[in-house]
C-alpha cells in the first residue's frame, strides 16, 4: 500500500476524533478522494471496530467511544540480539 493510503487514514482519523469532517462530500472534496473511495476508507475503519457515527445536526462523523488508530513501527526487544519487527497488526484501535 502507498504511504498516502495511510496519510489519508490518519488525516479522516484525526477529523474525525475533533468532529471536524463536514458532509461526506465535503471531506471527500477536502482529502481529494471520490465519496466512494471515502465511503472505503470508512467501512475499513468500521470493520477494524472503529465506533463511527454521523451527527446530521452538526454535520460531521465522531467515534461514538473515545480513541482513535494508531499507526506506527514498533521495535520488538530480544533477548538474542536486538531485531526491529514491523508489527503483524498495523492498525490498532487505542484508546487516548
Amino acid at each position: 500500500m502507498p504511504k498516502r493510503y495511510f496519510e489519508r487514514l490518519q488525516t479522516i482519523d484525526y477529523l474525525i476524533r475533533i468532529k471536524g469532517t463536514g458532509k461526506p462530500s465535503q471531506l471527500a472534496k477536502r482529502m481529494r478522494i471520490s465519496e466512494r473511495t471515502l465511503y472505503e476508507f470508512l467501512k475499513l475503519m468500521k470493520d477494524l471496530g472503529a465506533p463511527i457515527e454521523y451527527d446530521r445536526y452538526k454535520e460531521s462523523y465522531y467515534y461514538g467511544e473515545k480513541g482513535g488508530f494508531n499507526i506506527k513501527f514498533t521495535k520488538s526487544l530480544m533477548t538474542a540480539t536486538p531485531v526491529m519487527l514491523l508489527t503483524l497488526v498495523i492498525i490498532t484501535l487505542t484508546s487516548l
